[in-house]
């Protein structure tokens, strides 16, 4: 991998050269005794023209994360799937670049289980952002949000995914094509109407012969997706939820009282707990068979079906970091996380 030397002299072409060559948009930059300085990533080079900042120093990222070179490449590559990110600087305690470790994302693939992504959104409630591209391809720390999520199930060993698509599909499918530039396979559905996320399953039109993973399309996290398909085969699920835990403090004085009037106890700004839906499922093939071709189903009405069937549903409860896309802050804060 090539690194930057970074003197006052360093132009801005020259740094474009060297990430260019790298082919992996990321370059270390390093001074002349070889400590390391910062990255530059491809998101930080695409910024700096937008903002016309073309000397190097200002496109800099000063404080990346860094691991030392007396920690091991497994514990590292646990940290990047953790972080979302694919490259991590490791220096010595004199704060030397030592060697750059890489997320490979063409590891072996070691499951046959498919994988379905929503990203047929809309995303009204991101206003101008969706106006000429889908929600799933919004870009968070310099790649489409699909993508973040399509690399990270493949960080555990799936390659074979299933893309229900609608909105402005054609965008999806020009990026992603089948697949094979990747190293996986990827088959479309395309919904014509809305159908809601269970009810778009009844699209797929092969034969799914294990259990295969749901998730939606707007929603990013570090889960580990073998604990969660390990999880749902242990316990012989026909269904698993994926939750995690909710809190919410009322910003009020809440006040319980009787029917009688009488005042019983004053709670100032309560926290309460839930539990919620973080939109990933695991399921069996059989489960299909309670769906209707070309009828809206939502998931959770899916789960409750099979609940009244008696059938064996399951929650895996997360504690990773877990952000759904809904609304314009919800993208501020991935870009925070991620870039």
């Amino acid at each position: 991998m090539n690194y930057l030397l970074y003197s006052v002299n360093t132009t801005f072409e020259e740094a474009v050269r060297l990430l260019d060559q790298n082919g992996n948009g990321f370059l270390p930059v390093v001074d002349h005794q070889n400590k390391l300085i910062g990255i530059i990533t491809d998101g930080d080079l695409r910024r700096g023209v937008l903002n016309r900042k073309f000397d190097v120093d200002s496109i800099i990222n000063k404080k990346p994360t860094v691991a030392l070179n007396t920690e091991s490449h497994v514990t590292i590559k646990k940290r990047l799937r953790e972080l979302h990110r694919r490259h991590m600087p490791v220096i010595n305690a004199s704060g030397e670049l030592v060697e750059v470790v890489v997320l490979d994302e063409f590891e072996k693939l070691t499951h046959n289980n498919w994988v379905v992504i929503m990203a047929g959104g809309l995303g009204t409630r991101l206003g101008d952002l969706t106006k000429h591209v889908p929600k799933p391809m919004l870009e968070v720390g310099g790649k489409p949000m699909l993508l973040r999520i399509i690399e990270h199930f493949r960080s555990y060993g799936f390659g074979k995914f299933i893309l229900c698509v609608n909105y402005k599909s054609e965008i999806i499918e020009d990026f992603f094509g089948d697949g094979k530039q990747l190293g996986i396979e990827i088959r479309y559905t395309r919904e014509n109407k809305r159908m809601g996320t269970a009810g778009a399953l009844s699209l797929i039109d092969f034969d799914i012969d294990a259990p295969f993973f749901v998730v939606n399309g707007d929603v990013l996290t570090t889960v580990n997706f073998n604990d969660f398909l390990n999880f749902h085969t242990s316990q012989n699920a026909e269904a698993t939820m994926c939750v995690k835990r909710y809190s919410y403090e009322v910003p009020y004085a809440c006040v319980e009282f009787d029917n009688s009037m009488n005042l019983k106890s004053v709670k100032e700004k309560p926290s309460y707990q839930y539990f919620i839906n973080t939109g990933m499922y695991v399921l069996n093939p059989e489960s299909l068979k309670y769906l209707k071709k070309e009828e809206y189903f939502d998931m959770p009405s899916l789960f409750e079906m099979l609940i009244d069937e008696k059938k064996h549903t399951k929650v895996f409860t997360i504690d990773e970091y877990w952000l759904d896309i809904g609304q314009q802050d919800d993208y501020k804060k991935a870009q925070d996380n991620l870039i």
